[in-house]
């Protein structure tokens, strides 16, 4: 008997993400169909990362909750989901591109270069922001900026993870093309410790995700509702901070995460500047 998707939950819960989930700071009529999307979102991640399933009964898996979202079958996160988007009037495109995304991730465990990267980035961490700027009502000129935004969020959680990544999935999304100009192989985020040419690469590619934040800068200081443009601040500056980490940590050997106090004085620090900001 095929698993469902409830047989292949991780238990992981928008809590212990690296990055703030329709926090607090959000109105609270805008928490309920971010959670909806995030619920729908982890669902789908567990099934694509499960060791527990063939590829097949993933894609399966994967298909029923793409019929959910137009109503159909008996997928709960999906069906869920679909009644936030009808009420709301939103589009489902968002969700259909993580659905593609994490198809994809079931069958691709290798990328050739940066831009095949930034194109899975694409359909798996640019919907998410979309989603959360059509819920507010924002305008679609802030996509670019939060693209830039998602894709770096999408990045540093891939350089966090190498290892954990190859070892527990054989998942590599260090471009290929990028270890192999370091010198570093694949087989090196296996060792307990980076060797220099591994740690060449994800500085490299830290560097290239200081980039994307440093496009993505001014997207606070776009977004109208002042709640979620604090948000986007406080995200913005987690961001630069495990960027700036990545550059001289091993994430093989070495902790990169924030702890509690760490990640709540960052938050704060950034949450209130653009609160205040948005004063002026």
């Amino acid at each position: 008997m095929m698993a469902s998707a409830t047989d292949l939950a991780s238990g992981k819960d928008h809590r212990q993400e690296n990055f703030p989930v329709a926090s607090v700071l959000l109105k609270p009529a805008h928490r309920a169909p971010i959670m909806a999307f995030y619920r729908f979102a982890r669902a789908a991640d567990d099934i694509a990362d499960s060791p527990a399933a063939a590829p097949d009964a993933k894609l399966a898996l994967l298909g029923a909750m793409r019929r959910g979202l137009a109503g159909e079958g008996a997928e709960p996160h999906a069906l869920a989901l679909h009644a936030v988007l009808a009420a709301r009037g939103l589009d489902p495109v968002h969700a259909h591109d993580l659905l593609d995304a994490f198809e994809r991730d079931v069958t691709v465990n290798r990328y050739p270069d940066w831009d095949a990267l930034i194109d899975y980035c694409r359909v798996s961490a640019m919907p998410v922001g979309r989603y959360v700027l059509d819920v507010h009502g924002e305008d679609r000129a802030t996509w670019p900026a939060s693209d830039a935004l998602c894709a770096a969020l999408q990045v540093i959680n891939h350089l966090q993870d190498c290892a954990k990544d190859y070892r527990s999935i054989d998942r590599v999304y260090l471009p290929l093309d990028e270890l192999a100009a370091q010198g570093a192989r694949v087989e090196d985020l296996a060792a307990p410790a980076a060797t220099p040419a591994l740690r060449a690469t994800i500085a490299a590619l830290a560097a290239r995700t200081q980039a994307l934040l440093a496009q993505s800068a001014p997207f606070a200081g776009m977004i109208r509702d002042r709640r979620l443009a604090a948000e986007v601040a406080i995200i913005q500056r987690l961001a630069e901070s495990l960027t700036a980490r990545l550059l001289t940590r091993d994430p093989l050997s070495e902790r990169v995460h924030h702890g509690k106090l760490e990640a709540a004085w960052l938050a704060a620090t950034a949450g209130l500047g653009s609160l205040l900001g948005a004063r002026r």
